[in-house]
């Protein structure tokens, strides 16, 4: 069932679908199938996905993955006959990922990391579909000097940190991935996904890229979560798509892929390149970093180019001055 589609075009389950990268993954894989969007919107919002409500291949179910869901006995999925044809893959990217309310979701995170994960893994074993898991660099731990993150290195963390619900807990949401591959033998991917901007990333809620832009507009300080010191992995949300879906197509047995920006940004020259980029006169202060904007390491891309033929296309500067466009042609939407 999942590599033949009874009809025209193959189903496709995005959870987290509303979220800044799960929306840009909807749009895109409305070119070839139907997509279904699964979101509770406890950390999303709906008009990320509002554009795509008008076509007849999209249906948007709002729903909490840390409860099962049964998709075939939907009245509102009756278009998509999973009845009949079933769902042949599964994108799991629901979890919080809030950088400012990370303590009050601490909950939701440990949640979605663990009972979310398997209600997904069951949704894709129900199916026989293939299978996705939106993973992250924090399963490496800390930065360990200039050496990058190969994927076949082991991370190690404090479990029992502040923020071990969301970093211990992706690690634990691979292993689930690993046991139903190793169990049921079910075709299951890993996406280690570095850190990721771009257009719809949520705004006040401490991810520094769209809180500058904001800022920079309206001519007020802007924040940054750390001293001169803070450099970051950046890759413009397209990229990180087109690795997801490379991955989704890949041969079974592939292992976690690392997807990434390889350059290391100071954050303040990112700073300053976005009021640059908004002819702001806004001036730049520091605060005491959050526990969701550590710094992380840079990603080893090389199995990406070999085994998918997959790079990040879009330059810094490129991707940033999208992003300003963006918000600035959707200041009314945003609420600015």
């Amino acid at each position: 069932m999942a590599d033949t589609p009874i009809f025209e075009q193959k189903n496709v389950v995005v959870t987290g679908g509303a979220g800044f990268i799960g929306s840009h993954l909807c749009e895109r894989l409305l070119k070839d199938a139907k997509v279904i969007c699964i979101d509770d919107l406890s950390n999303s919002t709906a008009k990320n996905i509002d554009h795509l409500m008008q076509f007849d291949n999209f249906a948007f179910i709002k729903h909490d993955m840390n409860t099962p869901i049964d998709l075939a006995n939907m009245p509102e999925l009756e278009k998509f006959k999973v009845q009949f044809q079933g769902v042949q893959e599964v994108y799991h990217l629901a979890c919080p990922t809030s950088a400012k309310n990370f303590d009050s979701l601490k909950m939701q995170t440990l949640q979605s990391n663990s009972i979310g994960v398997i209600n997904s893994l069951e949704l894709a074993l129900q199916h026989k579909a293939k299978y996705l898991y939106a993973s992250s660099s924090v399963v490496y731990g800390p930065r360990r000097g200039n050496s990058a993150f190969v994927e076949s290195m082991e991370g190690t963390m404090n479990h029992l940190s502040p923020r071990g619900c969301y970093d211990e807990g992706k690690r634990f949401g691979e292993t689930c991935v690993a046991t139903y591959e190793q169990v049921h033998g079910l075709d299951v991917k890993i996406a280690r996904i570095f850190r990721t901007y771009g257009p719809r990333m949520k705004l006040f809620d401490g991810h520094m890229i769209p809180d500058f832009i904001v800022d920079a507009l309206e001519g007020k300080e802007l924040t940054v979560y750390g001293d001169e010191s803070f450099t970051t992995s950046l890759m413009y949300v397209t990229d990180a798509i087109s690795g997801m879906v490379k991955l989704m197509k890949a041969a079974p047995g592939i292992g976690p892929v690392n997807f990434g920006g390889t350059e290391a940004y100071p954050i303040m020259e990112v700073a300053q390149q976005i009021i640059g980029k908004t002819n702001s006169a806004s001036t730049i202060r520091n605060e005491d970093p959050l526990p969701f904007m550590s710094p992380l390491g840079l990603p080893d891309i090389t199995k990406a180019k070999e085994s998918l033929g997959w790079l990040p296309l879009i330059r810094l500067e490129d991707g940033l001055g999208k992003t300003v466009d963006y918000t600035i042609a959707h200041k009314r939407i945003l609420g600015l």
